[in-house]
């Protein structure tokens, strides 16, 4: 039997050509088609409008079709890269949800669940967050996401996603948990946007 159909596919395909425009950062460069494994990201490259020496590369795969599943989409990025990585832990945020989203009764304000770690090259060090974004939250575990589409799919419904990937240089030499709350801020911003843009909500 076929899947219910993805009924937000013609936001992804905008989103995988267009990128996210992001409240308080400017974009400095779009790459779409940047292959990546087996798949072909968007990459854009934005900067903070109020500290413009503030640097981040956000890295976004949605959903291409019904039968799209998450799979090895970190693994690419660790081999594209080419980087050592540590201090691996989870990084929590809970996303303000739009005043009209906000009215409905019941409707709990979406939480993300991401993987944050520290990365580098004999060049440069990195800290960075990853996760999958669906229309209620998100999490780095393909695991998780099945559990949302299955329960989806009760309904008739899917549950879209899209891998989100944040990258920002750091010092080599300080600890990553200083980067900890732009990751965050910056997480919940595009967590925000993609559920209003890719998701639809």
């Amino acid at each position: 039997t076929n899947p219910p159909p993805v009924t937000n596919l013609k936001q992804l395909k905008t989103l995988r050509q267009e990128g996210l425009t992001l409240p308080g950062w400017e974009v400095i460069r779009v790459q779409n088609n940047v292959q990546i494994g087996g798949h072909r990201w968007l990459v854009q490259e934005i900067k903070e409008i109020q500290y413009p020496q503030r640097i981040a590369i956000l890295l976004l795969l949605p959903q291409n079709g019904p039968k799209d599943q998450p799979q090895v989409e970190w693994l690419d990025i660790d081999g594209f890269h080419r980087w050592q990585r540590d201090a691996d832990r989870p990084l929590r945020f809970t996303v303000e949800l739009a005043p009209e989203l906000a009215k409905i009764p019941n409707k709990p304000s979406p939480t993300v669940e991401a993987q944050f770690f520290r990365s580098w090259t004999p060049q440069q060090t990195f800290a960075v967050v990853q996760w999958y974004a669906w229309p209620n939250g998100g999490s780095p575990a393909p695991s998780r996401w099945f559990w949302e589409d299955s329960i989806a799919r009760l309904s008739n419904r899917r549950a879209s996603w899209v891998a989100v990937n944040i990258i920002v240089p750091i010092e080599s030499d300080i600890d990553i948990k200083i980067a900890k709350p732009i990751l965050e801020s910056l997480g919940e911003i595009v967590q925000a946007k993609l559920m209003t843009e890719a998701f639809g909500l």
